[in-house]
């Protein structure tokens, strides 16, 4: 089920030019920080560690060596629900600690922040923020993955940033580079993107077998890191310029962000430090077994400033369908164009080129639609499909179950 999830992931990103998120494979590359990258520390369950002593630390401990640091990158897996945990408990010590905490948000862009300001100021009810902030339009993952994140910011008066950008730039950088962009498009990234390195285009290649059917040829390659590296650096330049705005003299600016832009100091991290005189600081869980089960005892000391260890999540918290739909890359922008093996859609018998018309009644319209349906679903629910297959309609029953 891994591999199937990975080249869904991959197809993805060559149609979209989304980003990578690091799994469990790249633990243990001698990169990053001089100081740390020839050694490995210990992954602790429930603990964290702190990589440049080896030490481990509680929650309140941590916050206390963050005094000093005014920009703090944690990494995620989307859908798994202890990531979530850990950020929180994160926030939580430093707001303990005194400290003026800001979040900053990689599922939303910078220009989406009168909808995080409504929230904050208590002025919508939650399904209202839902909607109108339209959460499956610039997100997909379940609400409720991020729900206690937002509802503490909320009860604590923490203002909470959209860090992104929009998606068709990043796009438009991967697909033509960054001088041919549109003066439109270019004014919503960072006036200067450092290009990748030695180092984290190793990296990047790591995340794919050789014989992947999906490997990259170079010219792929390049146009990924280029949406990477621009990711990278849209985010770190947004969350720093909320931070220097708003933030006051003890304001520590947390950006809760995918993994793969966090691991080794080689992405958003690196894109921001030439423009920041304070100190960046970075915490990514790691599950302590991979995804065979096999046991994870330490990661490389340069991986992250500090690791909170994890146990190994066997199914994802929240149900997902598991297909790509068309989109704006056609005329049928709810025909499936991908169906990940294993998936609730694969064992349903939903197929590749069908056009999906309804779940349960709603019409679906745009992938939009289908992840506000979705994310509704309940382990053990049944749902009905309608479909077109080969011209003819036709009802698909979808028991909602975990693959064994």
């Amino acid at each position: 089920m891994y591999i199937a999830k990975r080249l869904v992931l991959v197809f993805c990103l060559l149609l979209v030019g989304s980003t990578v998120f690091a799994g469990q494979s790249d633990l243990h590359h001698a990169i990053g920080d001089p100081d740390r990258k020839n050694r490995s520390v210990d992954v602790v369950l429930d603990g964290i560690v702190d990589t440049a002593t080896g030490n481990t630390v509680t929650p309140a401990e941590m916050a206390a060596r963050l005094s000093d640091v005014g920009l703090f990158f944690i990494g995620e897996t989307h859908t798994n629900i202890d990531y979530h945990r850990v950020q929180l408990r994160a926030i939580q010590a430093l707001h303990a600690a005194g400290r003026e905490v800001m979040i900053g948000l990689e599922m939303f862009p910078y220009t989406q922040q009168a909808s995080l300001d409504a929230w904050i100021d208590g002025n919508q009810s939650e399904q209202e923020f839902v909607d109108k902030a339209e959460w499956y339009t610039y997100w997909g993952y379940n609400w409720e993955y991020y729900r206690e994140i937002f509802v503490f910011a909320r009860e604590h008066g923490i203002r909470m940033y959209g860090v992104n950008t929009p998606r068709e730039v990043v796009s438009a950088v991967r697909k033509k580079g960054f001088k041919d962009l549109t003066p439109e498009e270019a004014e919503h990234i960072p006036h200067q993107v450092l290009p990748p390195t030695d180092e984290q285009r190793a990296m990047y290649r790591s995340f794919f077998d050789p014989d992947d059917a999906l490997h990259m040829s170079d010219e792929r390659l390049d146009g990924m890191l280029r949406a990477q590296t621009t990711w990278d650096a849209t985010m770190g330049w947004n969350a720093l310029q909320a931070l220097l705005k708003n933030g006051g003299d003890d304001a520590i600016m947390v950006v809760l962000i995918g993994s793969g832009h966090v691991t080794y100091g080689l992405g958003a991290e690196r894109q921001t430090a030439p423009y920041y005189d304070g100190k960046i600081a970075s915490l990514i869980p790691v599950q302590i077994n991979d995804d065979t089960g096999a046991p994870i005892k330490t990661v490389q000391a340069s991986y992250a400033n500090f690791i909170w260890g994890l146990p190994k999540a066997d199914y994802e918290i929240y149900p997902s369908l598991g297909v790509s739909l068309m989109g704006k890359l056609g005329d049928e922008p709810t025909k499936i164009i991908q169906r990940s093996g294993g998936s609730i859609a694969d064992r349903a018998g939903i197929e590749v080129g069908d056009v999906l018309l309804s779940l349960n009644g709603e019409t679906v319209e745009s992938g939009v639609d289908l992840r506000r349906i979705v994310s509704g679903w309940r382990w053990g629910d049944v749902a009905t499909a309608l479909v077109r297959r080969d011209g003819k309609e036709q009802e698909v029953i979808i028991p909602v179950r975990r693959e064994l």
